[in-house]
């Protein structure tokens, strides 16, 4: 669809949202929303005809892109067949979601609870854990985010926990491994393993290990920098849980369905979590869903013995539909495997090559469709190009080279001092280069803050 200006329609839309919509995690009165016209593929444009690459994919969920025909084709269909239905029914777009979704999980995650997001996912998820081992506590990550639901926030690492942490929730939180800006002064990625799983060891050991219900993880962190893991970690977190009886819970609500080259971001580390979260690109946030992928020895504890909680839309007609076109699409369009191939002969060079002409550029991690520039004012002291969690003037420097990506017709993925490739899975070779094109120029803002 070729964009076309309406700045009239636009400029109404403006109004009523500024007068009407309460928007998250942002001071309203300061806050400019774009009024976005419609979306094709990668692709979004406004009102006055200004057409955006994006490398957003929404909030990481449209992995599928903007619009997908067999998708919309088969919300349509739904919506005629039979719209809602409560969820203590089988019903045939929930049990094939349900089964499409268990032959794609790692190992024996073959129950699925579905929620309306990632966030209600994560809450669940935690609610069977300390159902199941009977103990209160929860571990996660410092460099995470689970969430804005009342668990799923305090469970959260990254700042916006801050406003909301009761300090009574039973979460304690850990240094997760991270080379470039190591909490642990290792030397190597094998050294930052070790070192992270003792750290780890050592929380366990001092909280009570008898105490800790669940350590959750995401699998890949996504907000708080797109961090791969070192070879070893996830298996290492994994032994530790066994034997302290703690359930492993991976959070792949970002990384899954595609995103990291494989279905789930799990298979690249070949462990099996007790518990798995997931939403986004389960039908590429089309309709919400998410949901909880439950391992056969946890669903076991709730065989005769209710599980205390419910969703009025857990399983959603619509957004089931959504889920069983989104995953058949996926599956013969080869949308996983043009993310794999891409990820490797194409965004891991392309941002590479970039690192080396931008002293604006630290480090580049990633994999899939799912990379990080951590944006420095010195390479050689790794200072960010924006001081933890800057806002106002001190953010300028970031609020300068996002503004450079969108003058070139890209939108960014712009989080503290990192911008994040984040695209679409089933973008083009030709699509990511222009996007390269315009993050070349934007980069040249950024290394004006260089030292």
């Amino acid at each position: 669809m070729t964009p076309h200006a309406d700045p009239q329609t636009g400029a109404a839309v403006k109004a009523a949202d500024r007068a009407h919509v309460f928007h998250s995690w942002s001071a309203q009165g300061l806050i400019d929303p774009l009024a976005v016209a419609g979306a094709e593929g990668a692709y979004f444009w406004d009102y006055d005809g200004n057409r955006y690459l994006d490398f957003t994919s929404g909030l990481v969920y449209t992995n599928i892109g903007y619009q997908h025909p067999r998708v919309v084709a088969a919300i349509q269909e739904q919506a005629g067949r039979l719209a809602t239905f409560a969820p203590a029914f089988a019903v045939q777009a929930r049990s094939e979601a349900a089964r499409l979704i268990a032959e794609r999980t790692p190992g024996d995650l073959d129950r699925i609870f579905f929620t309306n997001g990632g966030a209600e996912a994560v809450e669940h998820a935690i609610r069977m854990a300390r159902l199941h081992t009977g103990r209160p506590k929860v571990m996660s990550a410092y460099r995470s985010y689970h969430g804005g639901t009342a668990t799923a926030i305090n469970i959260t690492g990254d700042p916006r926990r801050w406003a909301s942490d009761s300090g009574t929730a039973g979460v304690v939180h850990f240094w997760g491994p991270f080379p470039y800006r190591s909490a642990f002064y290792a030397a190597d990625e094998d050294q930052e393993c070790a070192r992270a799983l003792a750290h780890l060891e050592e929380t366990i050991a001092f909280e009570g290990p008898g105490t800790v219900a669940a350590i959750i993880l995401e699998t890949i962190p996504g907000t708080a920098g797109i961090m791969v893991p070192p070879p070893g970690y996830l298996a290492g977190v994994r032994e530790i849980c066994d034997r302290h009886g703690i359930v492993l819970v991976l959070d792949e609500v970002m990384a899954g369905f595609g995103r990291t080259g494989r279905w789930f971001a799990a298979e690249h580390f070949g462990v099996v979590p007790d518990l798995m979260t997931f939403a986004k690109g389960v039908n590429s946030g089309y309709v919400p869903l998410g949901g909880v992928a439950i391992s056969d020895r946890i669903a076991a504890t709730f065989e005769r013995r209710p599980y205390p909680g419910g969703l009025t839309y857990s399983g959603h007609p619509l957004a089931c539909a959504a889920a069983v076109a989104t995953i058949e699409a996926m599956e013969e369009e080869k949308v996983v495997e043009n993310a794999a191939a891409l990820g490797e002969t194409v965004v891991g060079p392309a941002l590479r090559a970039l690192a080396e002409r931008h002293p604006s550029v630290g480090e580049v991690r990633g994999t899939g469709m799912f990379w990080a520039l951590d944006l420095v004012r010195d390479r050689a002291t790794r200072e960010p190009l924006v001081p933890y969690n800057a806002s106002g003037e001190a953010n300028a420097p970031m609020a300068a080279f996002a503004a450079a990506c969108k003058r070139g017709g890209l939108w960014p993925f712009v989080n503290m001092n990192r911008t994040h490739v984040v695209p679409p899975c089933n973008i083009t070779e030709a699509e990511l280069k222009e996007g390269f094109a315009a993050l070349d120029a934007a980069l040249s803002v950024a290394d004006e803050h260089t030292v």
